[in-house]
């Protein structure tokens, strides 16, 4: 008796890292003005990154602008163009037509560096508010209290409060998505 050639074939098992893709559908309904709606979204796109580039240039060449208050708006400037960078980009290409489906592991990723991006930049908005508070209150003190190491540990807290938050709900979508890409289980069917 011989075996089938087609059942090594059929008796294959694929391990799929997640659901799949997705599909970007920009604006439902506006199919026709997508090219009009990405002018606005890119040039103020463009308006931002050479703003903040700009800003970051002038904070690290300038050392007049070596001061806390500077440092932390430099950080904002960064938060800022990681946050831009990460989502904008992807927008345009659906809306350019170039890629109108996202993979799950590039959905996740960037779902990771957007919050994290966005809860860092909170933290320096809290920041500049405690440095511009010290300032007002504490004149005297305030060299002895803002320093720059303590803007590069404000910096590190904040990327690490912002990792320490998504981590979980990143881990747990993988985690469903595997599960979910293995199948049902055996006790539930």
């Amino acid at each position: 008796m011989e075996l089938d050639p087609t059942l090594p074939v059929l008796n294959q098992t694929w391990l799929s890292l997640g659901p799949g893709t997705f599909v970007l559908l920009g604006v439902p309904g506006m199919e026709a003005l997508h090219a009009w709606l990405s002018v606005p979204v890119c040039l103020l796109y463009l308006a931002a990154l050479v703003v903040n580039t700009l800003l970051l240039g002038l904070v690290a060449a300038d050392k007049a602008l070596q001061r806390p208050m500077y440092q932390l708006l430099g950080l904002l400037a960064a938060a800022d163009l990681v946050l831009a960078t990460s989502t904008v980009c992807k927008a345009l290409a659906g809306l350019w037509g170039l890629s109108g489906e996202i993979s799950f592991q590039s959905c996740l990723a960037q779902l990771f560096v957007a919050h994290v991006a966005f809860t860092a930049e909170s933290l320096v908005l809290l920041a500049m508010a405690m440095d511009r508070y010290v300032a007002i209150c504490q004149p005297l003190r305030y060299g002895a209290l803002m320093t720059l190491r303590v803007v590069g540990i404000m910096a590190v807290a904040a990327v690490t409060r912002g990792a320490c938050v998504m981590a979980p709900p990143v881990a747990l979508l993988q985690r469903t998505a595997l599960l979910w890409a293995a199948g049902p289980a055996p006790h539930l069917l």
